[in-house]
């Protein structure tokens, strides 16, 4: 039983060999992907394109041929002569007959190419022009129920960008490719890639992101002094009460550092005058950031006009 079993499986093999053979030897399409490297790059030029694209080739050729394509370095890659090919204002193309005629010289002579996406090799560059700006994150990131963002801490806050002049100076800040986070407590750290037109390159192409998070809770500030606007020179306005008390939403690690002096409450003397109120009408003019649904506690307050 061994020694039958040890020939089946010999002959199993040998056919296998045979069939494979068979199927490498027909022809087929295949695509392969292939690294196009821009050479001869002078030193007072930057590449603000990718200085290695990739362009897809489909290739038809028998089997082993293809194979070969797909498991080894042949065809790969190709290079193209900023010299032959860049046009001047910071543009340079290899058009379609030339990527094909360079892609075919990296292939073997039995392959046809059927077809190259994309049809041309578009490259930009300047001479060395760059200018720093800040980065943005951009997206949609909501943390759990009674929590807030605090604080964004970018790493690094701000990325150099190469372009042409008249692009650097549209350019105000680089944007986050889009995010999509919800319902997280804890501090989220991310790495994210930063979104740009083709004819731009930035440094650093990736940022670290940090979304502080903070519990919000309703808290009340006490002995808010009232200020008054528009107070003519030797007048002097007392208010009943002269303080008063501001309810508000924060972060509880916030709420630890404010003070009463933080937030603005005033009064307006002209507005007194003018509509010869009984009460003085009172308003929150500010608050610190990070604070939200702030109100008054009362709205309007007894007064007094007296002369210094």
């Amino acid at each position: 039983m061994n020694k039958q079993f040890l020939v089946f499986l010999f002959f199993l093999f040998l056919s296998g060999i045979f069939w494979l053979m068979m199927t490498l030897n027909e022809s087929y399409e295949q695509e392969i992907r292939v690294p196009v490297r821009v050479t001869g790059v002078p030193r007072n030029v930057v590449l603000t394109s990718a200085a290695i694209d990739t362009v897809r080739v489909t290739v038809r050729d028998k089997g082993w041929v293809i194979m070969g394509y797909l498991y080894s370095t042949k065809g790969k890659p190709i290079s193209v002569s900023f010299k032959t090919y860049h046009r001047g204002n910071g543009y340079g193309v290899v058009g379609a007959s030339d990527l094909k005629r360079i892609v075919e010289l990296g292939l073997e002579a039995s392959t046809k190419v059927v077809s190259i996406k994309p049809e041309k090799l578009e490259f930009f560059y300047n001479n060395g022009q760059r200018k720093r700006v800040p980065v943005r994150w951009t997206g949609r990131v909501i943390p759990d129920q009674l929590y807030f963002i605090s604080q964004v801490v970018y790493s690094p806050d701000s990325v150099d960008i190469y372009s042409s002049p008249e692009k650097l100076d549209s350019i105000r800040a680089i944007y986050t490719e889009p995010l999509n986070y919800v319902n997280f407590r804890d501090t989220l750290s991310i790495n994210c890639n930063l979104s740009h037109p083709t004819d731009v390159k930035v440094e650093p192409e990736q940022i670290q992101l940090s979304f502080i998070t903070d519990v919000l809770t309703e808290e009340t500030m006490n002995n808010v002094p009232i200020l008054c606007l528009n107070l003519p020179e030797g007048k002097v306005l007392r208010t009943f009460p002269a303080k008063v008390k501001v309810h508000f939403v924060a972060g509880v690690s916030q709420i630890r550092s404010l003070r009463p002096e933080d937030f603005v409450v005033v009064a307006d003397y002209r507005e007194i005058t003018e509509n010869h109120q009984e009460k003085c009408s009172i308003y929150l003019r500010h608050v610190p950031h990070g604070v939200s649904r702030a109100t008054l506690d009362i709205r309007q307050v007894d007064y007094l006009i007296e002369d210094e």
